[in-house]
């Protein structure tokens, strides 16, 4: 690569507030203060911020194996302070930035993490927690704004560090990174990575989608997730430049692909869905868009419906398409996909990605015949480490090289395997995991619920709603808007769509029936999932 082409595009496009701001407001943008901006850095300035930011974190005593948390939305110097957390040889740990103050300190102490980054959105949750976090670990703001006082700030930490690389060797099984993930009780697991591991990534994506040096990634989704980052390192592999657009609307994301000439685009299901829909009604046109250049959409996070996919051909009948299936325990996306050469199989979720392996197993962890279900095992050099600090959870999914995945699945006569359901309950709504538990133990504090299940119905544009049925306690009773202004107090993502006042019905063990209640409620529950989106 040229160190003079630009590596990292910047966009937000979807504010009309405009306003000038000086050289150090640039450095790292608030965008709720600026308004409309592109920015950019070029390969040479990417490498001297991650360096810098290496420097600076040794200078402060950052070693090989301390762990330093990442809690930025996106933004240009999020990619270069990855890479120097790397550099230096710690662990880096990306960090969600959804997460409640209580989540941010359990995810911090479960890592056991020695620096926190974080930016200006996050002061009031830092705040309440500042006392706490703050013994032994350095806290970093980086952002624009005045600097809290419990933290040091990122721009005078890097001003004076070299610009030279650190120098730290490395190896293929060193650790690399963190990344956080749950089962159905809600609480994070801390995945450990290592170098090997986003390596593999790398070299998985770019042997499933042939980049090169002339390809431009558009990136929407946030960077802590393995996700849309993984499939940059395909990019990244072969030193092609990144877009990070700010904003989901389809004029936004059309407007982003002709402008910054993009290439390959990586969606959610709803983005899609949202984009089909403008198409549609003639919000839309693709003939007032430069699109000619774009040559992949690829989907990942969740099942893909096929009809979405004709749908999408039908407009742009020259795209490419790829389903990605993974897991943070397989370093994100890439241990299994469709395969661009196989959109006649659109419907069925994977074959093995590069490099991977694939299995389905009964209870017993042995082999199925083909077109019986069984739990889908993966294996290659992307699997994880370990559940840091958690080794029960290790020994249920690691066996030998394999990772158990948890997903039921069955594999056609091609060597298609398709996903059938999961032996866990989270429900995934437009990519992000929601888990019942978490949502059921909030609302049985409601004051007039006796009890509540979760579960997932099918939705066009999320794959995925949350319904709660709910069940009174006796002679107690509230009314839909009543519960939805107690769901206040969730996040807006986590808040069930629909509401089902019926009895919740419970095994002998104690434990929910869920598989009856998907059953009882999936006649209608499409059309109503709908309603709902």
């Amino acid at each position: 690569m040229d160190k003079d082409d630009v590596c990292l595009v910047e966009l937000n496009p979807e504010q009309t507030e405009t306003r000038r701001v000086t050289w150090r407001e640039y450095e790292l943008i608030e965008p709720t203060r600026v308004g409309s901006y592109r920015r950019e850095i070029t390969w040479s300035v990417f490498d001297e911020k991650a360096n810098r930011f290496a420097n600076a974190l040794l200078s402060r005593g950052i070693k090989k194996g301390d762990k330093v948390a990442i809690l930025l939305m996106n933004c240009l110097e999020w990619l270069p302070i990855y890479f120097g957390i790397l550099k230096t040889g710690a662990v880096v740990v990306p960090m969600n930035f959804r997460y409640a103050s209580d989540e941010i300190k359990y995810c911090l102490d479960l890592a056991e993490v020695d620096v926190l980054v974080f930016g200006p959105e996050f002061i009031g949750r830092i705040e309440e927690i500042a006392d706490d976090i703050s013994v032994n670990r350095l806290l970093v703001f980086a952002g624009t704004g005045v600097c809290p006082p419990f933290a040091d700030d990122y721009l005078d930490m890097t001003s004076e560090c070299s610009s030279r690389a650190p120098g730290i060797a490395l190896t293929d099984e060193d650790d690399a990174a963190i990344y956080f993930s749950s089962g159905t009780t809600g609480f994070p697991k801390a995945i450990l990575h290592n170098h090997e591991s986003l390596m593999h990534a790398a070299k998985t994506e770019q042997a499933h989608h042939g980049q090169t040096r002339d390809d431009v990634f558009l990136c929407i989704p946030p960077l802590y997730h393995t996700g849309a980052k993984m499939h940059w390192f395909g990019s990244f592999l072969v030193g092609g430049k990144a877009v990070l657009l700010k904003g989901t609307k389809p004029e936004t994301i059309l407007r982003a692909v002709s402008e910054e000439k993009c290439t390959i685009v990586w969606l959610l299901v709803p983005w899609a869905q949202d984009i089909l829909n403008a198409l549609d009604s003639g919000e839309l046109k693709p003939e007032n868009y430069q699109l000619s250049q774009w040559r992949l959409m690829h989907i990942g996070a969740q099942p893909v419906p096929k009809s979405l996919i004709h749908h999408w051909l039908s407009y742009f009948p020259h795209h490419a398409y790829d389903t990605n299936y993974g897991l943070s325990e397989s370093i994100g996306p890439g241990c299994g996909h469709l395969g661009v050469e196989n959109v006649h199989k659109g419907g069925a979720i994977v074959k093995a990605g590069y490099g991977w392996e694939t299995k389905i197993v009964d209870e017993k962890g042995e082999l199925v015949q083909k077109g019986e279900v069984g739990e889908l095992c993966i294996k290659g050099a992307g699997v994880m480490t370990c559940y840091y600090r958690d080794p029960k959870a290790t020994e249920a999914v690691l066996k030998g090289d394999w990772l158990f995945t948890g997903d039921m699945a069955r594999e056609d006569e091609d060597g298609f395997i398709w996903l059938v359901d999961r032996k866990k309950d989270v429900i995934i709504s437009g990519g992000e995991n929601l888990y019942p538990v978490q949502i059921e133990d909030f609302m049985a504090a409601h004051p007039a619920i006796n009890d509540v299940a979760v579960i997932g119905l099918p939705d066009k544009r999320l794959g995925e709603i949350a319904a709660a049925i709910i069940e009174f306690k006796k002679d107690h009773t509230a009314t839909e808007d009543e519960i939805n202004e107690f769901l206040k107090g969730l996040p807006r993502y986590k808040r069930p769509r629909k509401l089902i006042f019926a009895d919740v019905p419970r095994n002998p063990t104690g434990k929910i029936e869920k598989p009856k209640l998907r059953a009882m409620y999936g006649a209608t529950k499409l059309v109503d999932a709908q309603n709902n989106s």
